[in-house]
């Protein structure tokens, strides 16, 4: 069976930076190992303005793109790039990485992950 998901129904868990009030956002699982998908998981999330997601790592390989919104990503490596609707890029395994809202709308995306069950590993 093909799993059909109406992404907008789905009900968003929060996160938040203890030590961090601009690390916040909210996101909900789509599909994931067990629940639609064997080899991939797709998030869906948000990021208010001024919020960001805050430094991490995955631990496989995230394809992004972006629906609405302004950001700005900051990588690893010191490179920042400006991002807005339609924008994609991927990310390696393990690569740190950070995503913030710099608009004045909701930053709204989806992130596609190259397993089924994976671990984020947050500054």
């Amino acid at each position: 069976m093909v799993p059909v998901v109406d992404s907008t129904k789905l009900k968003r868990a929060e996160v938040w930076g203890e030590d961090d009030s601009a690390v916040h956002w909210a996101g909900a699982f789509a599909v994931y190992g067990g629940h639609g998908t064997t080899q991939s998981s797709t998030i869906v999330y948000e990021i208010e303005p001024g919020h960001r997601l805050g430094w991490h790592t995955d631990a496989t390989e995230e394809t992004q793109y972006i629906i609405a919104g302004k950001g700005k990503l900051f990588l690893e490596d010191g490179t920042e790039h400006n991002v807005g609707p339609g924008s994609v890029f991927v990310l390696p395994t393990g690569f740190k990485h950070d995503l913030a809202n710099v608009g004045t709308e909701t930053l709204r995306a989806v992130a596609f992950f190259a397993a089924a069950m994976f671990t984020q590993t947050f500054d």
